[in-house]
């Protein structure tokens, strides 16, 4: 099995550690990886702003500029050529899913998707209270005011996310659609701190299954994401491991990712993921 990394960050990500892109390859290379994908953040669309609230953190840190891909573009694809002996380099964005932004973010693919080889299409943003968009997973504090003050009941919340990612997966991204789906259950990432439940009811059991359905249907991968192990609200991954091993069964390609946003993230969790892939 080609160990490979299909999630990770750059310096070009404004909520990361600042750590040089280079310096994670090195350290990708030195753990065994074989291909190693940089999915930085894509723009956000310019409107968006008029329709978000919660803390300004959670917008203006959320991705990369646009007047920031030119340079995102050159530096990995000197990564690319650079360590092309050591580690196969793909190239590409974590675009995220906004329902009402589907011709801006097709547009922006059309133009960008060319210059891509990996993406990833993921839901970080909600409407909540107010009829506005919340992160998902930037506060506890904006998670509670923007979501859970609006969707108490857990089960509903989940709901709503799971129908996101399934709007996400349906959704016409054109030829350069992202080819495999972010940390399907993000949702869950402020989970201990609010003691919400581990399980899921029987209505999203079916919706998860009729979501993993739909992803294979669809021919498209789903993003095994770490990251979730080590946040301190949540202690697994994305999705968790009953869910992988569905995923697995059904033949959906499960793909590593570390989600890393600096060195010390790079591998974290890939020995208890791995027989998954």
């Amino acid at each position: 099995m080609l160990k490979r990394d299909g999630h990770t960050h750059t310096e070009f990500c404004p909520h990361g550690s600042g750590d040089d892109v280079e310096l994670m390859i090195q350290k990708a290379i030195q753990l065994g990886f074989k291909s190693y994908s940089i999915t930085e953040h894509a723009p956000l669309p310019p409107a968006f702003s008029d329709r978000y609230a919660g803390q300004v953190t959670g917008l203006t840190e959320a991705s990369m500029a646009m007047n920031d891909l030119a340079a995102y573009f050159k530096k990995a694809n000197l990564m690319k050529k650079k360590y092309a002996d050591q580690i196969e380099i793909k190239i590409g964005f974590e675009v995220d899913f906004l329902a009402d932004d589907v011709a801006w973010t097709r547009e922006f693919l059309n133009e960008y998707g060319p210059q891509t080889d990996d993406n990833i299409l993921s839901v970080h943003f909600m409407k909540g209270k107010d009829e506005k968009y919340w992160c998902v997973d930037d506060t506890p504090g904006d998670f509670q005011l923007g979501l859970l003050s609006e969707t108490p009941d857990a089960q509903m919340l989940f709901a709503k996310y799971f129908n996101l990612i399934k709007q996400a997966v349906l959704s016409d991204l054109g030829p350069y659609a992202p080819n495999r789906i972010g940390h399907i259950t993000l949702i869950r990432k402020f989970q201990d701190h609010f003691q919400l439940d581990p399980n899921y009811n029987l209505r999203n059991q079916k919706l998860l299954e009729s979501l993993l359905e739909l992803i294979k249907d669809r021919g498209k991968q789903l993003d095994f994401n770490a990251a979730g192990l080590y946040k301190p609200d949540c202690n697994q991954p994305y999705p968790n491991f009953k869910l992988a091993e569905k995923a697995k069964q059904m033949g959906i390609p499960l793909v590593y990712g570390s989600d890393a946003h600096g060195v010390a993230d790079i591998g974290r969790g890939y020995h208890g993921l791995a027989e998954f892939l």
